[in-house]
């Protein structure tokens, strides 16, 4: 795959000759009905407001608000300094306000709106939200309900205060949100096989650029430029460590250079094309000679607790019952198993999550649906010790079990 051009080109020749990141090269895309997919996202997200009922929905995240409308405009600015609100009503116009630019989203129409973060309100912030409150009181009337009850999602405490003192009755809108994206219709599940297969494309070319003298976080870019050339978004973490910094897990990406013996591990944890997520995970082993026997040892662990759980994959099964049939982590890896055993996913990480026993009970009565996308995880790493193994697959739950939508290899020769 490498382009000799590289070499004589200069830095730039690593993107203006670029020959293999868009995986449309090597195979189609897959034939997304976005009209479709749109009008499922808004039909979820509106049944769930009226089980809650709720009158509208105030949406903050800039995840759900793309759900919502698929607007996608800074929205990792949007995930710290919120600028961009989106009214949801159960009957009436969707309403954008304070759009850096609403080209391509599908709102009814768009407004002017209130600063609702420092950064844009300062120590004005507590009028706004007073300003704020009277302009939900009369969105509620424009749309003619009597329903008093609001959602409200990820705002400062002034917004609440001031819609309270306004009559209103306020609820969180994540419960509602996370409930409406729980379950994923056919264009949503092709949006995840292609973010998966982009995820993969860049993880093929990780595992080859593996060689003396690349660092950790150059093997990260490689994935993350994978991604963006793909029109991907963006990664949750920088989620990859070689060698000691593998144990224990969740260290992100540094300048160490990868050497011989080391194991490498990695999480994608990436936001890729049309707003989903791919989140797997695999460990290598990098060098000429064997890997040891404990580090075998250990991916085979990894490699057991994953394969054990994913059968437990199916629907109708509770989350009490799965925590209670997974596989028994040995004592000496518990302090540093990974937060959870499965997890959703879908435009990032999502409800639900259940976690080890040892780690206390599940936190709500829930069952696996089809439709669901989950996530099954593992980490083995004892404490003290120089290696540990990430391994993680992602799949969906179907009428009579699961389907792979993560199909990466795993390194054979840690295999035992």
């Amino acid at each position: 795959m490498t382009n000799s051009k590289l070499s004589s080109t200069g830095p730039d020749g690593l993107v203006l000759y670029d020959n293999w990141s868009d995986l449309r090269q090597f195979r189609p895309m897959p034939d997304v009905d976005f009209k479709r997919l749109d009008g499922y996202r808004k039909e979820r997200l509106r049944a769930a407001m009226r089980q809650a009922d709720v009158a509208m929905c105030v949406l903050v995240s800039p995840i759900t608000i793309r759900y919502a409308i698929d607007y996608n405009v800074f929205p990792l600015f949007q995930s710290h300094i919120p600028a961009t609100y989106v009214f949801v009503p159960l009957d009436g116009p969707i309403t954008l306000h304070l759009a850096a630019d609403s080209n391509g989203s599908s709102t009814d129409s768009v407004r002017q709106g209130r600063p609702i973060s420092f950064f844009e309100g300062g120590n004005e912030l507590l009028d706004a939200a007073k300003l704020l409150a009277d302009d939900i009181v009369g969105f509620l009337s424009e749309i003619g309900t009597t329903n008093r009850k609001v959602a409200v999602e990820y705002v400062n405490p002034s917004v609440t205060h001031a819609l309270q003192q306004r009559g209103l009755e306020v609820v969180d809108a994540v419960n509602i949100v996370e409930g409406a994206r729980v379950i994923k219709s056919e264009d949503e599940i092709a949006c995840i096989r292609w973010a998966c297969a982009v995820a993969e494309h860049g993880i093929a070319r990780m595992q080859e650029s593996m060689r003396p003298g690349v660092t950790e976080v150059q093997l990260w870019g490689i994935l993350n430029y994978t991604n963006l050339a793909n029109q991907g978004g963006w990664h949750e973490g920088r989620m990859l460590a070689s060698g000691p910094r593998i144990n224990p897990w969740l260290q992100e990406a540094t300048q160490r250079v990868i050497e011989p013996g080391d194991l490498v591990g990695f999480d994608t944890d990436m936001v890729g094309p049309f707003g989903y997520f791919c989140d797997v995970s695999r460990t290598f082993y990098y060098g000429k000679n064997p890997p040891s026997a404990r580090q075998r040892q250990l991916y085979q662990l990894a490699y057991d607790e994953l394969q054990t759980n994913m059968k437990l994959i199916r629907p109708g099964v509770s989350m009490k019952d799965l925590q209670a049939s997974a596989w028994p982590v040995p004592e000496e890896f518990r302090e540093q198993a990974y937060p959870c055993v499965i997890h959703g996913v879908g435009m990032c990480d999502e409800y639900p999550q259940v976690k080890p026993s040892f780690r206390g009970p599940v936190a709500y009565d829930a069952t696996l649906e089809a439709g669901m996308v989950i996530c099954v995880e593992s980490y083995i790493g004892a404490v003290g010790e120089r290696d540990g193994v990430k391994l993680e697959e992602q799949l969906l739950v179907t009428s009579d079990g699961y389907e792979l939508l993560s199909n990466y290899p795993f390194d054979e020769c840690l295999m035992s």
